[in-house]
């Protein structure tokens, strides 16, 4: 049975396959990279596949906010958001995140997109409620922004830039 949205998500509750950073560094060559902008801070996602880059752009947000590392995967939150097109969608995703984490206090750091369109999104994300004593903010996130937003593919694959508002 599988857990439902913020229930304690043990190994033998799940069995959806974990997908770690360094499996997503290993296929790709890179997942994302902080890039410097005036008063805000910006993040480019790296992925071979659309759901790579909305991955690895999560994963950049929360890295951004604490160690990934830190962060375990005692819980299970469901994510849906819809918007008129990609470069949209990403922003809502991103949002829906940070709003879990101001909301919720809660630092996520697997992300499995269960759904992905050019409109709608629909993924489980798995981590635990932020505890002080094991947990440093490293930066307070408000939002991911359109300034700059672009989602580009080469034969590469593809890559997003995004910025947000701290």
């Amino acid at each position: 049975m599988p857990a439902q949205s913020g229930q304690n998500c043990k190994q033998s509750k799940c069995s959806i396959m974990k997908v770690s950073l360094a499996m997503v560094k290993e296929a790709t060559g890179k997942s994302f990279k902080i890039i410097d902008h005036t008063a805000d801070v910006g993040i480019i996602a790296y992925g071979a596949v659309i759901k790579q880059v909305f991955v690895n752009a999560a994963l950049a947000l929360f890295s951004l906010i604490t160690e990934l590392e830190d962060v375990g995967e005692e819980l299970k939150y469901d994510v849906e958001v819809a918007s008129e097109d990609r470069e949209s969608l990403l922003v809502e995703w991103l949002n829906e995140l940070v709003y879990l984490f101001d909301a919720e206090h809660v630092l996520l750091q697997r992300f499995d997109i269960q759904e992905l369109s050019n409109t709608r999104l629909k993924a489980a994300c798995y981590g635990e409620k932020f505890d002080p004593s094991r947990h440093r903010i490293k930066t307070g996130v408000k939002a991911a922004t359109y300034h700059m937003l672009r989602i580009d593919k080469d034969n590469k694959g593809y890559k997003a830039q995004v910025i947000f508002d701290i």
